[in-house]
């Protein structure tokens, strides 16, 4: 009898000869990674288009793509000689050399997509060049080229995609989902490329299609009226980096990453240190759980990036990522500083600020409800101009005492009147409603100078109502006063050196090869960033000392944070992050709270500070602190004229 307790001998290993590969198999292997469903088909179907100078493209799918994918363009054509060679595998007419792979012009370049697509489905191909009296055609499974009848330009049939890997063909999803993918592909496309025309149908029936224009109108006609109304144009050069497009305004962020487009010379990419420097440039404007939109191109020589990192060529590698990273991230940040500073009476991406009283809950305004509740509202652009008249100076507290004594530094506050935020009624100043309207009155002819108008009172203690020459304007006091102090400790902070804490008992913390590695070349910088880092053995780091604003942070995460940026990026993060995090923190507590009184000075004093702040249309969260209801919005509330 046998004792069950025992488990059964391993079982030995299947010997077999080194063998080669047959050439399917290995195209079929290839395919797995360049051919993951039929949008990945028309990606790469589209790129050899686009390369072949197309300025005309027709895209006809059935089922999806699954069934059938016809991609027709008036490109130059394939020689009737070398459509075989254009089915071999790592076979191109791109590149010739290491040389010409290491600056590649072209979106395609390894010469496998076409052996690739026709190991895993069928496909011909019908192509025709200027010099040729006919078009020929070769069919990729019996390798027959013949005559045939077509312009000038390349037709790609492709058919039952997967129909010799049914296992691989179980892995597609619905015919509604892969349609979806195989339309955003074309959309990635038809951004990259807005002077070719795209045409799409499915089923016979037409769907989609792009005329050749400009790339703001390509962009408009993609991403919707949301984005058009409420972006910010961007153009950045520095050296050999040039950076354009168009960045959302974070006002209209969205809850999806899903109107993200990031061309590198033309061809899309997903790259952790582009994701990482936009979402850095948006971190002071944006809440996290929110996503901007965008459209961005960065041209650079083609020997300062690698793209020769994946098949699907989607991946690209930076010779120097440090300085890719800081130039994007700094020209967002400037723009989201200037672009969406504040508001002026103007406009939001060439259309006016404006509110669409129809889509309100039962057709009125409700003054009271939060300021985020309006999402028709387009928030402005532009940067507000210091204060010229003789307004009041700016009278809003600003509590710089615990701020200052973060960096274990004492400092006198500016003689500011505490009493205008003590929230008291007798702090109140009194006005004749009939002077006051006065003021008022005379104050707006001078709008150029003051957007945000002036004060007429508040509504329940959270919100000023405001009037200047396109209507009233309403602010949230607590989210307006809020951005106003987070800018103020970030200045102050950017112009002193950080405090740092020793700590009197150094913390060990076991780290990697590469960790010890990182902070052995990068002391100098840690030391910089208030850190006091050194080996205490092989496997070991000592910290010594680190910024006194993080002092109570979870040191062992804190410095391989740390570590791990300046791996990546080639310089730290997560320290400003943890800053910025804190700063925020200060600047909501500080800010003045729902149910605070003031007076028409001082709401008068909060509305030229924000006139004067660096992205005061956003709280540190990512709300809107004000919206403009113009005079035409009001007669339309009150059916004025009708």
């Amino acid at each position: 009898m046998s004792d069950s307790s025992n488990p059964l001998p391993p079982t030995p290993p299947l010997v077999r000869p080194i063998t080669v590969l047959p050439e399917l198999l290995v195209s079929q292997i290839a395919a797995g990674e360049v051919v993951e469903r039929p949008a990945s088909v028309i990606k790469e179907l589209v790129e050899n288009a686009l390369d072949a100078g197309a300025r005309t493209l027709r895209v006809m799918l059935d089922a999806g793509g699954v069934k059938r994918i016809v991609i027709a363009d008036d490109g130059g054509g394939i020689p009737a000689d070398e459509l075989p060679l254009a089915l071999a595998r790592h076979a191109t007419s791109k590149i010739r050399s290491l040389a010409e792979l290491e600056a590649v012009h072209t979106l395609g370049f390894r010469g496998e997509a076409l052996a690739a697509i026709a190991s895993v489905a069928q496909l011909s191909i019908a192509s025709r060049t200027a010099t040729t009296p006919h078009a020929s055609s070769i069919d990729a499974h019996t390798g027959v080229c013949k005559p045939a009848a077509g312009a000038v330009g390349t037709t790609v049939e492709v058919r039952e995609l997967y129909f010799n890997t049914p296992a691989r063909r179980k892995f597609l999803k619905s015919e509604s989902v892969e349609l979806g993918h195989c339309l955003e592909a074309l959309r990635r496309a038809a951004l990259a490329r807005p002077d070719v025309t795209l045409s799409i149908s499915h089923h016979g029936r037409a769907i989609l299609h792009w005329k050749a224009s400009d790339a703001a109108t390509r962009i408009s006609s993609i991403l919707g009226e949301s984005f058009t109304s409420a972006h910010v144009p961007l153009e950045a050069r520095v050296g050999t980096l040039h950076l354009r497009g168009l960045i959302g305004l974070p006002a209209l962020s969205r809850a999806r990453a899903d109107q993200q487009y990031f061309f590198v010379n033309g061809r899309v990419v997903r790259d952790k240190v582009l994701a990482h420097a936009v979402r850095a440039a948006y971190q002071d404007v944006l809440h996290g759980e929110r996503h901007p939109a965008f459209v961005l191109f960065l041209e650079l020589p083609p020997q300062a990036v690698d793209v020769n990192v994946h098949p699907a060529k989607t991946e690209v590698r930076f010779r120097d990522a440090h300085t890719v990273h800081q130039f994007i991230f700094h020209a967002l940040a400037r723009a989201l500083a200037q672009g969406a500073g504040g508001a002026t009476s103007a406009t939001v991406g060439g259309h006016t600020a404006r509110i669409n009283a129809d889509s309100l809950p039962n057709g009125c305004v409700s003054l009271s409800a939060p300021s985020g509740a309006s999402g028709t509202h387009r928030s402005s652009q532009g940067q507000f101009g210091q204060s010229t008249s003789g307004a009041r100076a700016a009278t809003v507290a600003q509590p710089l005492t615990q701020y200052d004594l973060l960096f274990g530094r004492r400092s006198t506050p500016p003689a500011l009147d505490q009493a205008h935020l003590s929230g008291h009624s007798d702090a109140r100043a009194e006005m004749a409603p009939a002077s006051a309207a006065q003021a008022v009155h005379l104050a707006i002819t001078d709008d150029d100078a003051h957007p945000l108008g002036f004060a007429l009172g508040q509504l329940h203690g959270i919100y000023i109502l405001a009037q200047n020459a396109r209507g009233l304007v309403l602010v949230d006091m607590h989210a307006a006063h809020e951005r106003i102090l987070y800018e103020q400790f970030k200045a102050a902070r950017a112009a002193r050196t950080v405090a740092v804490q020793t700590l009197l008992i150094p913390h060990s913390m076991p780290v990697s090869s590469v960790e010890m590695g990182i902070a052995e070349e990068c002391r100098a910088l840690l030391a910089e960033l208030g850190f006091d880092i050194a080996p205490q053995s092989p496997t070991t780091l000592a910290v010594r000392a680190v910024p006194a604003l993080l002092k109570e942070a979870e040191l062992d995460a804190l410095v391989r944070a740390v570590l791990h940026d300046l791996d990546q990026w080639g310089g730290s993060r997560a320290l400003t992050e943890h800053q910025h995090e804190l700063l925020s923190t200060l600047a909501c507590h500080h800010a003045v709270r729902a149910n605070r009184c003031l007076s028409l000075d001082e709401m008068n004093a909060l509305l030229r500070q924000m006139e004067a702040t660096e992205r005061a249309n956003q709280c540190n969260h990512g709300r809107p602190t004000w919206y403009q209801l113009s005079l035409p919005d009001l007669d339309r509330l009150f059916l004025r004229g009708k």
